[in-house]
């Protein structure tokens, strides 16, 4: 558990004036409007964005996970062998996969040496999980091969700290080497040993490498454990990336600076309630993550668009929203832009970065609705933690 100190924030309106004679209140700050961009640019803007959502919703619904749903018969058609050839294909000498591919659309034609895999966005584990439902429903041996192949990756790849990076091998110098939680990546890869350990799709993996995974797993949830930050004494949740060695919070890209993540700790907290018989130290980080995301959640303000721009504007109705980020001394909203310099209000921030970042969520929901039921079932040993 990394152990760090911050000033108590303050979590309301408060009138004293500072310079500028503004009220001393973060949230206020949120209404700040922001620049204005010229209409053909805002236009652009608009157009573009919908471009690429147009393509992000083609490309996903080709992705080897979305394909898990289809029927056996699919899997045996030539349309389902076809898709089975292509993600073979796509496979890297290493084991993985790369990101942001439809990997069961098209082969990969290209020199396989050039392939360079990852475990983030989904990668490897959806075409993991897909070559494994291939193999059980045709008894095709080039699919077993390949699993067997992308699980070893992925058990070289832990960290003896029980974290993992981005992908592996992991680089000497840059951010990819932490211990990655951003965008799911370490939750997805557990979840993916904890189905090999014990589920039978994956019955076919030999026993010497199903009991590996289930190692792994407890060795990941330890590390879980040993990241979630402590401020003033009192548990947290986690930062996106932590340092492979030392447990502590990391930055990653520039706008992406070390703080506490609404995003990613979501993810985390919702996967550890997923636990069965949980330990008392799970019980514990499980009831300090919720109690923080009560307290973090922002509520009298509404997330909008006004000109193409993201604005906050007040809402008493609105929804409780969280941040992505909230920056560990103070508990206030961090926002960034690509300079990497430090702001608390999102209109600070320039606009490709305010609009091209999803900076504001309700993940905190979802967590709220998780923990309501899991405390109903785990009643008897949260009273047993100490």
């Amino acid at each position: 558990m990394r152990l760090l100190t911050r000033a108590a924030p303050s979590r309301g309106p408060t009138n004293k004036p500072h310079q500028g004679g503004r009220a001393r209140n973060w949230k206020s700050t949120l209404i700040t409007t922001s620049p204005c961009l010229g209409a053909a640019k805002q236009r652009l803007a608009i157009l573009l964005v919908c471009a690429a959502a147009v393509t992000v919703l083609a490309q996903n619904s080709q992705r080897a996970g979305a394909l898990l749903k289809q029927s056996d018969e699919w899997f045996r058609s030539e349309e389902g062998r076809r898709a089975t050839d292509n993600v073979l294909s796509w496979q890297s000498p290493a084991g993985s996969w790369p990101k942001n591919q439809s990997t069961t659309h098209a082969p990969y034609t290209g020199d396989a040496s050039e392939l360079k895999g990852t475990f983030d966005n989904g990668a490897t584990t959806d075409e993991l999980r897909f070559l494994a439902r291939a193999f059980r429903v045709t008894r095709d041996e080039r699919c077993r091969q390949a699993v067997l192949k992308g699980l070893d990756h992925v058990l070289s790849a832990q960290y003896p700290s029980g974290g993992w990076p981005q992908y592996a091998p992991p680089p000497a110098t840059s951010y990819h080497r932490h211990i990655t939680f951003n965008d799911g990546t370490m939750v997805r890869l557990l979840d993916l040993l904890r189905e090999v350990g014990t589920s039978t799709q994956f019955d076919f993996v030999d026993q010497s490498r199903r009991q590996s995974a289930r190692e792994a797993f407890d060795r990941g949830i330890a590390c879980i454990l040993k990241c979630q930050i402590v401020v003033n004494g009192t548990l947290t949740v986690w930062c996106a990336q932590h340092d492979e060695k030392d447990f502590s919070p990391r930055p990653a890209r520039s706008y992406e600076l070390v703080s506490l993540s609404g995003a990613e700790s979501a993810g985390i907290l919702r996967f550890l309630m997923s636990l069965d018989h949980p330990s008392p130290e799970i019980i514990r980080a499980v009831k300090a993550g919720a109690a923080w995301f009560d307290s973090a959640k922002i509520t009298g303000w509404r997330q909008t668009r006004q000109g193409g721009n993201k604005v906050m504007v007040a809402d008493a109705d609105a929804p409780p929203l969280w941040a992505r980020f909230y920056e560990i001394e103070t508990g206030r909203p961090l926002f960034s832009g690509r300079d990497g310099v430090a702001k608390y209000d999102l209109a600070e921030i320039e606009a490709e970065r305010r609009n091209g970042y999803a900076w504001y969520g309700s993940w905190g929901e979802q967590v709220a609705a998780d923990h309501e039921k899991w405390s109903r079932k785990w009643l008897k040993l949260e009273t047993a933690a100490p």
